[in-house]
């Protein structure tokens, strides 16, 4: 097995990594549900043959608890495992909202900016500082979306984990 990670991949808001396998993806499917099995008092999740959903079983619920996306693509004879690590995806969807949301916001009171100096106009003198407000609710979701992942760390380690442990314990009996 061998698994690729590159530096763009540790500071994105979704860390991602792939795995490369000569397991099928019908027998690895079926290799991480047993593992998911065994492991079933830390681990909880959904498997077929083309995704995984894994996610670690925790006395206490936050908003990035985190979850192991598992999805597997056939690659000139070999199987190619891309994890995802996020959160559920009702979290990710609201922090993808916040984002399109203030970012919307911040070209409109922008363009209100530009627009009023460019025309000489003195109608909204507020709308610059209503910008730099939407930068700053911007660096603010953003800040929240780390402070998670900070928070879930742990249980990201245990994920990465699994998905290492249930490839190379499975592949080793080949």
């Amino acid at each position: 097995m061998e698994t690729k990670e590159t530096t763009l991949d540790k500071i994105r808001n979704r860390p991602r990594f792939k795995m490369y396998t000569h397991l099928s993806k019908e027998s690895y499917a079926e290799n991480l549900k047993n593992y998911l099995a065994e492991h079933k008092d830390e681990f909880t999740g959904n498997v077929n043959k083309e995704v995984a959903t894994i996610s670690v079983l925790t006395k206490d619920d936050h908003y990035w608890k985190p979850c192991l996306a598992l999805r597997t693509e056939l690659d000139e004879d070999i199987t190619v495992i891309r994890g995802v690590f996020g959160p559920s995806s009702a979290v990710w969807t609201f922090f993808m909202f916040l984002y399109f949301l203030f970012t919307i916001l911040w070209m409109t009171f922008f363009t209100m900016y530009y627009v009023e100096n460019q025309i000489s106009s003195n109608e909204y003198p507020w709308a610059l500082n209503a910008s730099f407000l939407m930068l700053i609710f911007i660096a603010a979701t953003y800040a929240a979306a780390r402070f998670g992942q900070s928070k879930a760390k742990d249980e990201m380690k245990k994920l990465r984990k699994f998905a290492e442990e249930s490839t190379l314990k499975f592949e080793k009996t080949i």
